[in-house]
């Protein structure tokens, strides 16, 4: 390897990350630039290290990352302003990415969801292909039945916490499983067929009014927040097979962690689900103050992803494309890489 043609190969990059370091105060996408060529000259200086180059520039090169890994400790030792970073710039972010996928998703779902429903309500046939038992079904669809007592049985904060668990492991199989892909539309279609039957029965009972009563409340964001996961599993899972132009195994590893990400935040969304199921559904208010509350968390968490979540992935991808001038050849600005950090 010519080992002054890759040390001018990567000047630039080298004199932007000095760059970054001198900076007195970095913006989030500014910070996330300062990791990602810190990680990316350390591979550098290794690749040269292997290959006897100019000592001067293995030398200066190191110091220039010793005062970037110092910055970038310093801004990983703070906790709380970390768990704020991952929820105002990589939870939406990944999320907003992703969108494509999750909003395929929820059209095949809603689709199949209301397809089922349509059969359930419509054709005895499809009810006993589906193992529907023939006969009365008011003691699951009537007033006090078992679809409205469900959300009423138990103390609220309990069944809160219970369906919150309960979510979070579903979600957690269509992220984790669709790297295989089949268990995940699998996982997937199995909520769909539910929701169906669950509709088609109501329907047929004549009592829509309750059951959109007491699942939009909180199945908006709950439903969507399933969506998420499914979407983001089956990219996984896509990946495998189209790796694009990374290697398979690299890009499998950038989308798993993707993946965690999104997994993560979820957890928290989800969260809001179970308050929402456990205190609101079951309450004594209107149906259409309950749907509200549904609603209003559905568009807060719709403006998150595409409001937040889209600026911060534009600024992600200004940051990473963005060109910086060459510093002049005649200047060795590794000579000077040095110099500590200015200060305040």
């Amino acid at each position: 390897m010519d080992t002054d043609a890759y040390s001018w190969a990567h000047q630039r990059s080298w004199h932007r990350l000095d760059q970054l370091v001198r900076q007195r105060a970095l913006s989030g996408a500014e910070a996330d630039e300062l990791v990602r060529r810190y990680r990316a000259a350390s591979q550098q200086l290794a690749k040269l290290q292997d290959h006897h180059p100019d000592p001067e520039v293995v030398a200066a090169l190191s110091a220039l990352l010793a005062r970037a890994r110092g910055r970038v400790l310093a801004a990983r030792s703070q906790p709380w302003r970390e768990v704020g970073r991952f929820f105002t710039r990589h939870f939406p972010a990944a999320v907003y990415r992703a969108w494509p996928w999750w909003v395929g998703v929820t059209a095949v779902f809603l689709t199949v969801a209301a397809g089922l429903a349509a059969l359930v309500d419509n054709s005895a046939a499809a009810r006993e292909a589906l193992g529907i038992p023939e006969g009365d079904t008011s003691i699951i669809t009537g007033p006090g039945g078992s679809f409205e007592s469900y959300y009423s049985e138990h103390p609220n904060d309990a069944f809160a916490a219970q369906v919150w668990t309960h979510n979070s492991w579903v979600a957690a199989i269509a992220l984790f499983t669709g790297v295989l892909i089949l268990p995940a539309v699998y996982a997937l279609f199995m909520n769909a067929l539910n929701l169906g039957i669950t509709g088609g029965l109501m329907a047929d009972a004549g009592r829509l009014d309750s059951f959109f009563g007491f699942i939009l409340p909180h199945g908006t964001l709950e439903l969507t927040a399933l969506f998420v996961a499914g979407g983001v599993g089956l990219k996984l899972g896509w990946t495998l097979v189209d790796p694009g132009r990374h290697s398979r195994a690299a890009a499998v590893a950038r989308q798993g962690r993707v993946t965690a990400t999104v997994a993560l935040g979820l957890v928290v969304v989800l969260l809001v689900c179970g308050l929402l199921e456990g205190f609101v559904t079951p309450s004594p208010l209107p149906a259409p103050v309950r749907i509200a509350f549904g609603f209003a968390a559905e568009a807060a968490f719709l403006f998150y992803v595409f409001g937040l979540g889209r600026r911060v992935a534009d600024e992600q991808d200004a940051a990473a494309a963005a060109p910086t001038a060459l510093p002049d050849p005649t200047e060795r600005w590794l000579a000077t890489s040095a110099k500590p950090l200015d200060r305040a």
